[in-house]
């Protein structure tokens, strides 16, 4: 499957789990994942308990449910590889500004993952 063009031809609802390093586990809303050219992943993040997770365990789970009727969607097992806090970096993929959401007195992350397995949303079966 070419995830740049699901992420991009598909709209949904996107939880990122996360864990700490005691195993307490960490759920979050967001927005589609940003595909490089080397299928790795970029996500904009806040500086709050998804980031602060990865700084301790990188790895994190990402589940997509597409918008529309039924169960239709992905699941992607991640590893954190890097992050930036350049703020052209940061604006370069953020989708809508920060001041559009009151947000731009944040910490802004972009991190970067490497998919290790990924599956659809039900039944399993790889992509």
């Amino acid at each position: 499957m070419d995830l740049k063009e699901y992420f991009t031809s598909h709209n949904g609802l996107g939880v990122m789990s996360t864990a700490d390093n005691d195993g307490r586990p960490n759920s979050a809303l967001y927005a589609r994942p940003h595909v490089r050219d080397d299928g790795t992943l970029a996500m904009v993040m806040l500086g709050r308990l998804t980031h602060e997770n990865l700084k301790h365990n990188p790895y994190a789970y990402f589940l997509f449910v597409e918008q529309g009727a039924g169960y239709k969607g992905l699941r992607l097992s991640l590893k954190k590889i890097g992050e930036e806090r350049d703020p052209q970096v940061i604006a370069s993929y953020r989708r809508q500004p920060s001041s559009s959401k009151g947000c731009s007195d944040k910490e802004y992350f972009v991190v970067y993952f490497e998919i290790e397995k990924s599956l659809q949303l039900v039944g399993g079966e790889p992509l």
